[in-house]
Parts: structure tokens; sequence; C-alpha cells
């Protein structure tokens, strides 16, 4: 310890090696308040919830559980905070702004210790960690700016009624529950966060179980800045109860939700209570169509990133190439020697791929593997889970690639969630179009081909909501997200994001403030 002091010379970092060093002697670190009312306080459930790291399968955090007397806390906590006490809902856009600015800051000063608690608790490489912390800090930084630009019209209107002038003007929609799954635990959160709060509403926010460390990190922060009591409000507990009783508040006025499909629906159900504005971000099953002009090598890069990145727990991820007849055997071939030569292992230590999130999801995705294996798909490489050396005690999956697909098969159709990916040929334009749809889900699609004017006809005809043209996975806090079909209803990030967090208010004005002839006839 006295080394690193000399050497790094800031308490931070200590710290961030002590918790290291904690976590590969077997120690943890035990959570037991959420916070609610701008207070940490201690929850009512007995229950605790383990943070286990996917790489070793080590317990590095213990944290309480909340239970429903807890969410009818934080709802109410919610609720008078933008009703009554109303000060984040009465500040200026000025000061919003600052303090979301405040908010990126300080993310950006604990931006290691931030990637390195979510790489240890999610599974996902240091680097990708690094990354998407970058990006939250970005997004605060956006939506601070967004605020601050002009919005609402003026309407030019018939005369009928007299002389009248009409305007209108957005805000908050009001209690607001943002429920955010395990796959990008901080970056999701504050794809929720940063507009909800932007846009002058109260939040509670429930992170998925299997993720949560990130986000005590980033309430921490909530709290350090000072947001006022109420603003925001943590629970952390199962997303059965705990989220189906914000679904069904009549205090919740809207919920949005990032996850299955499934989920999803029942959300749809009970969000009738009291018809609250929902916004859903779901599942997906993405078509990458590959046509024959295409440079293989880059074709092959971005596929790998399209299925690989993350491990494949990603909702957009590539899941199903449709490539063009002709070259399909050379660029499984390629795409084979790559996807073989992959390095795996511990995430904090930035090899290729780190472990799947948990070990239950680990043999559910091995189960969709033996699943294709008994649809008749053929098996190109992988398809096992990975125990060389240190990788015995955690949860990894070697790159799995399935050959001769069709359209019927499960694995084809059905949501996986990791390194898997399923390949189906196509020899005309059309046919590469009518696979690429042959799906209940709409998330994501890409195009590769050297032909502009075809790239143009194809990615036009795809029925998804994010599309790429010669790459796959880029995505901006400046540009819309979200599906179609299946996959979802709503936008978020861009202004589309701030939108969805705000009501939009009609205004007409009697310039004459007389009565109507007609009327009083």
């Amino acid at each position: 310890l006295h080394q690193i002091i000399d050497e790094k010379s800031t308490l931070r970092t200590l710290k961030s090696y002590t918790k290291l060093c904690m976590n590969r002697i077997g120690g943890y670190m035990e959570y037991k308040k959420t916070y609610i009312n701008g207070c940490w306080v201690d929850g009512n459930s007995d229950k605790e919830l383990k943070a286990v790291n996917p790489s070793n399968g080590e317990v590095i955090a213990v944290i309480k559980e909340n239970n429903l007397d807890d969410v009818k806390s934080a709802v109410a906590s919610a609720k008078n905070a933008f009703y009554v006490t109303r000060q984040w809902r009465d500040m200026s856009a000025q000061e919003r702004a600052d303090i979301l600015l405040k908010i990126a800051d300080e993310v950006e000063k604990q931006a290691e210790e931030i990637a390195k608690i979510e790489s240890m608790d999610n599974g996902k490489p240091l680097r990708e960690a690094e990354a998407d912390v970058d990006d939250a800090v970005h997004c605060f930084r956006y939506y601070a700016g967004l605020i601050r630009t002009p919005t609402g019209g003026v309407y030019e209107v018939n005369s009928n009624f007299g002389r009248m002038h009409s305007y209108s003007v957005t805000e908050p929609v009001g209690v607001c529950a943002l429920i955010t799954p395990w796959n990008f635990p901080f970056l999701m959160g504050v794809w929720k966060l940063a507009p909800a709060l932007a846009a002058g509403n109260c939040v509670i926010f429930k992170p998925s179980s299997e993720t949560v460390l990130s986000t005590i990190k980033m309430f921490e922060i909530f709290d350090k800045v000072g947001l006022p009591a109420g603003t925001v409000n943590l629970i952390i507990g199962p997303g059965g109860s705990l989220g189906n009783y914000l679904a069904e508040s009549k205090d919740v006025d809207m919920l949005t939700f990032t996850g299955s499909t499934a989920v999803g629906q029942s959300i749809m159900r009970a969000a009738a209570s009291n018809v609250k504005r929902i916004g859903l971000e779901l599942g997906g099953k993405s078509p990458n169509v590959i046509f024959a002009d295409v440079d293989i090598e880059k074709a092959v890069e971005w596929a790998m990133l399209g299925i690989f990145f993350n491990q494949g727990e990603v909702c957009c991820a590539g899941s199903r190439i449709i490539i063009e007849k002709s070259i399909k055997d050379k660029f499984i071939k390629r795409f084979a020697e790559r996807a073989e030569k992959m390095t795996i292992g511990n995430s904090l230590e930035n090899y290729d791929m780190g472990p799947l999130v948990s070990e239950k999801h680990m043999n559910d995705v091995l189960k969709y593997v033996e699943l294709g294996k008994s649809e008749g798909a053929t098996l190109v490489c992988g398809g096992y889970r990975y125990t060389d050396g240190e990788c015995a005690k955690g949860f990894f999956v070697k790159p799995t690639i399935f050959d001769n697909c069709t359209s019927d098969m499960r694995i084809v159709r059905e949501e996986i969630f990791g390194p898997v990916v399923t390949i189906q040929t196509f020899e005309t334009e059309q046919e590469a179009i009518d696979l690429a749809n042959d799906t209940d889900y709409g998330l994501a699609g890409a195009v590769f081909t050297n032909d502009g004017a075809k790239a143009l006809r194809v990615i036009k005809e795809i029925r998804a909501g994010i599309t790429w043209i010669n790459c796959y996975n880029p995505a901006f806090c400046e540009a819309p997200w979200g599906g179609y079909k299946m996959s979802g209803i709503g936008r978020e990030l861009g202004t589309h994001g701030l939108e969805e967090y705000c009501e939009t208010k009609q205004i007409n004005i009697n310039l004459d403030n007389e009565q109507l002839g007609w009327y009083n006839n």
C-alpha cells in the first residue's frame, strides 16, 4: 500500500486498489442503506442481495433489498417533491443545467472507480466499462445544454372565435419510475436519468438486481451535488413485485423500462391503471445483412463487434447474419478464425471478452446452444463453457457461430442475449429483405454493401428503429434510440429523449376578452 501511495499519490486510487485487493482475497463491501427523500435510510426488508463478480464467482458486496413499504415511501417522496415542495420542478432551466453539469464533472472525477466497479459487477471488459462512463458524462452534458435551447411554439389560428393567440409550452410529466437492465447498468441508467431530470421530473429509480453497485455510486454523486430532497429515489429489489407496484401505482405518472419483451408486455397491462405514459426498449433479434460486393475483412470486423461486444449481452446485437450465398464460405472461414482467436478472461484485465453476467444466464445461453444443435444447425465454433485456468471459477462462454440456419429455428427467432450468432443466406435483394424482416422484433439492423443506392433501398425496407450502413453498434446520445414492433415504443436519447419526459400544454388566449355574439343569441 505504501508503494501504491508513492506511485499514485491519491487517496482515490488507494481506495480503488484496496477494493480490488479485497475482491481477490474474498472480502466484500456491505451496503445496508437505500436512498429515499434525500437521505440514506435503512430499508424495511430483512432480505439481502449478494453482488457476485462473474469473473470468479466471489461475492463483492451485500446489499439490503427493499420491499413494498420502501417503494411506497419512495413514490410518496417523489410525489411530494414534485407536487408540493416543487424545488426541482420550479428551478429555471439554467439552474437545473448547472446541477447536471456538476453531476457530469463528478462522474468524470470518479470515472476510474466507477468503471472498475462496473466491470467487476457486470463482467464487461474494463475498457468497455470506461467507455460507458465516458458516454454517461457526455449524456449529462448534452441534456444540460439541450434544456437551455428554445422550446414550444406559436400558432396562427382561425378567427371564428374572435382574435386568439395560441402557443404551446413543455412541462415535466411528474413522478417518473425508471427501470433499467443489467447489461449496461451505469450508462442506461444515465440514458433515463439525464433527460428525466433535465425536464424537471422527480424520479424513482430501480436498477436490475443483478448489477446495482454502479447505481449506488451514482446516487452518492446525486447526494454530493445536493439535489433537492425527493428529486431522486433509489430502490433495490426484485422486478416482479416492486416493478409491478410502480406500473400499477396511480401516483406514478410515467414509467420507462429497458428489458425483456415479456416484462414490457406486463408493464403495458399494469400501466392501464391510470393510463400512465410508458416508454419501452425491449428485446431484439437484429439482422446484419451482408452483400457480396463488400470488403470481407471489414465486414468480419464489424460482425465481430455486432455480436461479441459486451459478450453479446446487447439488445441490438447483430445476432442474425444474413449473407449473400456466393461469399458465405469465405466469410465464415475468416469469421470463425477471428472468433477462435478471441481472448477470454477476468474483466478487469481487458481480455477481448469477459464472463456472462451470472451463472444462471450462462446456463440459459448454453441451453440455446444445445437447442441449436438439436434443431439441425451446424456448430462452426465455440458453443461451450470456457474453463481454462482461473476462468474455471467464472461464467465464460466461447464465441459461438451457427451455420445452415433456417427461420423456423428457435435460435434464429428467440433472443439469446449472449455470444451466439446464426447465419442464413440469400441470393436476391428481396430475399435478403424478407429474411431480415422475418422476426417479431424490430430494434436494430445493418446493411453492408459498396453500392450506395442498394444500401439505401434495403435499409429503408428493414423494419427496425436503429439501423447502420457499413458499420454496426455505434450509438450517440445526440441521436434517438428505440425500436419497432415488439422491440418497444417511444424513443430515448437526442431531442426525442427529452420530449419523452415532457408534456405539451396548449395555451389559447382570447385577445378581445368579449363574449361571443352567436352564443348570446
